[in-house]
């Protein structure tokens, strides 16, 4: 029984198996009502991507039982790793638990961000609206509260991306340039953020990638399959039982809906929870009150241009 996701209670509901993506988190309760005497399977296996490793196995043991008595049934075959309708119907069971606030009805700023796979120099990259996110070697914290010049990209990054875009075909433009401009947003701004999914490079195919927000829980307001519709789809969203997460899945062709209260103030990273596709540049930065932050350790910004002002500081 699933009862818990990333910190936050659901409505309770019963599976064979559960989908943990990279940065997600669950609780569960598990009645162990068979035989004691016996041991019993458990499989893990890869969703999303085809492995090239086998199942594993461990053993859940009761206490009365030999640790290294072998089960006497076969193992449970996991799911296939592209068996995506059974992901999508695990993670659409994710509710909210009554008494879970509910999410503003109404959003100040929407943002829609087209996940893509493109090429710098003949490498291969990951970019948001066309933008591949390279981390500048200063911290964003000090450049922004000290008004630094030239330490990142002033101009704010693309907050949507072209009507015509056809998320099932290989991008017309197969080049991304690298960026590293913020998203600013008002302390206390209520913020919508639509995930759009497209098809990959060369071939056909689209990936699961799980998004992280850091700082912060958001609101999961929908899913939904192929090219985001604004007007239509809006009025999909589910405002009455959205669960909070800090990771939500955009599952392959589809897009993803959340909302957050940019009420945390400082600089804070929302990308893909698969690490190399973040270092790839599938990310983007948001900003909230950083006029409003007192003391900063000083570690946090003895790089690039802040580390000659603050490296013998030990505060301020």
């Amino acid at each position: 029984m699933v009862v818990e996701a990333d910190g936050n209670y659901i409505q309770p509901f019963v599976v064979d198996d559960i989908d943990i993506y990279s940065g997600e988190t669950y609780s569960v309760l598990l009645k162990t009502n068979q035989d004691p005497k016996k041991n019993y399977w458990i499989s893990i296996g890869v969703r999303g991507r085809k492995p090239n490793t086998p199942q594993g196995l461990t053993i859940l043991n009761y206490k009365i039982a030999s640790t290294i008595v072998l089960p006497t049934s076969p193992p449970p075959i996991t799911p296939l790793w592209n068996d995506f309708e059974r992901s999508k119907t695990f993670t659409k069971q994710i509710i909210s638990r009554m008494g879970t606030p509910r999410p503003p009805r109404f959003s100040h700023h929407s943002i829609l961000l087209l996940n893509t796979q493109n090429k710098i120099d003949g490498f291969t990259k990951w970019a948001i609206n066309n933008v591949s996110l390279a981390l500048p070697p200063t911290p964003y914290l000090g450049s922004i509260k000290y008004k630094l010049n030239n330490t990142y990209n002033r101009n704010p990054p693309p907050e949507t991306f072209p009507k015509d875009y056809d998320i099932f075909k290989n991008p017309v433009n197969p080049n991304t340039t690298i960026g590293n401009g913020v998203y600013m947003f008002h302390l206390n701004e209520i913020v919508d953020v639509v995930l759009q999914n497209a098809n990959q490079l060369t071939g056909n195919g689209s990936e699961i990638h799980p998004w992280h927000l850091h700082g912060h829980d958001f609101w999961v307001l929908g899913y939904g399959e192929g090219k985001f519709k604004p007007g239509i789809d809006n009025k999909k969203f589910n405002l009455t039982r959205a669960p909070l997460r800090n990771t939500a899945v955009v599952f392959p062709f589809g897009w993803t809906a959340l909302r957050f209260k940019a009420d945390n103030p400082g600089v804070w990273a929302f990308h893909c929870h698969i690490e190399p596709h973040l270092h790839m540049g599938m990310g983007v930065i948001f900003a909230e009150g950083v006029d409003k932050l007192r003391k900063i350790p000083a570690e946090a910004l003895t790089c690039g241009a802040t580390a000659k002002m603050f490296l013998n500081v030990t505060h301020f």
